[in-house]
């Protein structure tokens, strides 16, 4: 089957990408003329050059394609022009459901995101969970949210969607990095001298682009499946990454108005000399709340199977050692540590 990959550059585009050639799928991806393909630059693709903003690239790119893996995403906590957030995020997918429609594509897998539904609830929320737009913090969220929205009605008016939800993914080849990547790096490189109390759920990236094809294989079409691991508090998170390194794990719990006074610091500061926020304002907003999350349906339906978040995090941290990522004073005490 012609298989159409959107963010195929991207961290978990890439591992989709990888799993579907290795499953010996037909695969074209979709990168912008500006983007790099260092992350599949060794697989048998056919490339189209375009832009979700683009309609007439997307008319090319579909050309032939029976399934697309819709996984390009604008993740970022913080841009100098917030709507381009809105124009890759909600108005690239309606261009793309647009012509997945015209090209009648027979299956289309949109990777939404948990902070769609990772609100404040009694319980752990789930697929099920009914957020509301004014629930979500941030330009990125509510971004993500209002193209879900595009997704879901595209499938109720009879477009074959199905909706992957990823946790917060982990593992190799988060090379630019992601907002979660910064974190472990900051770690690793010894520029985080506290934490917040917050909590997230983790999954290795690997695991999460297989229960991309398992959605593809078992998925009911308007339906959304959670593909997460463990929740585990960010605390947990820096101490099991200090088991794997050796390197000591920050002691100090920063209350969360500092943490924002800072973050809105950091932020005016950057924007004077032009560059972006190390702590930007919607992160530590989004760090209130814990988006613990019960991932329990799509191992029950779809089978789905995600590996120990400590194995994911070696393998992060492996990964960023042997691609010079980590200052040479750090990775020094990583293999003291080690030996």
């Amino acid at each position: 089957m012609s298989t159409l990959v959107t963010g195929a550059a991207g961290f978990l585009g890439s591992h989709v990408t990888r799993q579907l050639v290795a499953r010996g799928d037909d695969v074209r991806v979709l990168l912008r003329a500006s983007s790099t393909n260092r992350a599949i630059a060794d697989l048998p693709l056919e490339y189209v050059t375009g832009d979700l903003r683009d309609p007439a690239s997307l008319d090319r790119a579909m050309k032939g394609v029976k399934r697309v893996f819709h996984v390009a995403a604008d993740y970022r906590l913080w841009a100098k022009r917030k709507q381009d957030i809105y124009d890759s995020n909600v108005g690239g997918t309606k261009n793309l459901l647009y012509a997945a429609k015209r090209a009648g594509v027979e299956q289309l897998i949109y990777t939404s995101t948990v902070a769609t539904i990772a609100v404040d609830r009694p319980q752990h929320p789930n697929e099920f969970t009914d957020a509301k737009l004014e629930e979500m913090v941030g330009h990125y969220k509510r971004s993500k949210w209002m193209a879900e929205k595009e997704a879901l009605g595209a499938a109720k008016s009879g477009l074959p969607v199905i909706v992957a939800m990823p946790t917060t993914p982990v593992g190799p080849w988060d090379w630019k990095p992601t907002p979660t990547g910064k974190i472990i790096l900051d770690f690793l490189n010894g520029k985080m001298p506290g934490y917040v109390k917050t909590g997230l759920n983790f999954v290795g990236v690997e695991e999460c682009a297989a229960g991309h094809l398992l959605i593809a294989e078992k998925g009911k079409v308007g339906e959304r499946y959670l593909l997460g691991g463990e929740n585990l508090t960010l605390k947990q998170m820096l101490d099991t990454l200090a088991k794997i390194t050796g390197l000591r794990a920050p002691i100090l719990k920063i209350p969360h108005g500092l943490a924002l006074g800072v973050a809105y610091a950091n932020t005016a500061f950057a924007r004077l000399v032009g560059r972006e926020p190390g702590i930007p304002v919607e992160g530590v907003k989004i760090a209130r709340h814990m988006m613990f999350v019960d991932c329990a349906r799509a191992k029950r339906e779809l089978g789905f199977q995600a590996g120990p978040v400590a194995a994911a995090l070696e393998r992060a941290v492996r990964w960023y050692e042997a691609n010079g990522y980590i200052a040479k004073s750090r990775a020094k005490r990583m293999a003291h540590a080690a030996a």
